[in-house]
């Protein structure tokens, strides 16, 4: 399994509108494309006006078929172009489960389906 962490630093000021934005039109598109959501976050403490969210995958392969259908989806694309004026940065790291959490991992997001 791999994990893809996605950090947006935002401007100053920024993450409210960003995670309004997100809540009323992004979250839904991505849940229909993406399969497992592991967590989505913002700064409180260190370095501020931060956005972070995780995303688990089976394989790489999985997770670029998933990117391909939602940058192919109209409303991914609107939503797009309401929070990228938003973002300052962005870094992606894609991580793979150490060998003892992977059960654990397929464990927590069946919970939540």
């Amino acid at each position: 399994m791999f994990v893809e962490e996605r950090m947006y630093r935002l401007k100053i000021g920024a993450v409210p509108e960003y995670l309004k934005h997100y809540q009323e039109s992004g979250m839904a598109v991505q849940l229909k494309h993406l399969p497992h959501m592991v967590g989505y976050y913002f700064t409180e403490v260190g370095g501020l006006n931060m956005v972070v969210h995780l995303w688990a995958y089976e394989s790489l392969d999985q997770r670029d078929k998933c990117r391909a259908s939602m940058q192919a989806d109209p409303a991914w694309q609107s939503y797009l172009a309401k929070t990228r004026p938003l973002m300052e940065t962005q870094e992606t790291r894609i991580m793979k489960c150490a060998p003892f959490f992977v059960e654990r991992l397929k464990k927590m997001l069946a919970a939540v389906k």
